[in-house]
Parts: C-alpha cells; structure tokens; sequence
C-alpha cells in the first residue's frame, strides 16, 4: 500500500511540475535560432515537442548539432537560464 502511494504521489508531482511549463520552447532552441528538429509549434504558437515521451537521449537540432535532451529539473542545475520560464525563477 505504501508503493502506491508513493507511486501515485510521485505522479502528482510529475504533473504539477509539468503544469508549469508554458511552452516557451525556449529550453528546446526555439529562441537560438537552432531548435531540436522534435519542436513544432501549434496554431497559438505554443511549442511541443513531437517525440515528449521518447525525448530523453541524444537528438539533434535543425543544422545537425547532437546534444542530450534532458529533464528540465537537471538543466535547472546547469546554470543554464531562460528569461520568462516558471522553471528557473
């Protein structure tokens, strides 16, 4: 019983911290001018990623660049910013 709470716990946190995001696509590229060629933009001109459940590992942007899409909670340790993102305010 403790498993499932824990695990379900963990899946309202997940999805909280998911609801943060406002699809800036800034930690995709969409702001460098070389995005990960798996951001698209929808017709509000928020961004997704085409591929979100597979993203994780190496990916390449529009001009052929590889690099390792990670999740925003290790880019946040990065020191990496964004100017506007809920994440690293």
């Amino acid at each position: 019983m403790d498993d499932l709470i824990y695990t379900e716990k963990q899946k309202e946190r997940r999805e909280a911290y998911e609801a943060m995001c406002t699809r800036c696509g800034a930690c995709c590229g969409a702001s460098n001018g070389d995005p990960c060629v798996n951001l698209a933009a929808d017709s509000n001109n928020k961004y997704y990623c085409k591929i979100y459940e597979n993203r994780l590992g190496k990916q390449k942007t529009l001009s052929g660049k590889e690099f390792h899409c990670i999740p925003i909670r290790l880019l946040r340790g990065s020191g990496t910013t964004f100017a506007n993102c809920p994440y690293f305010k």
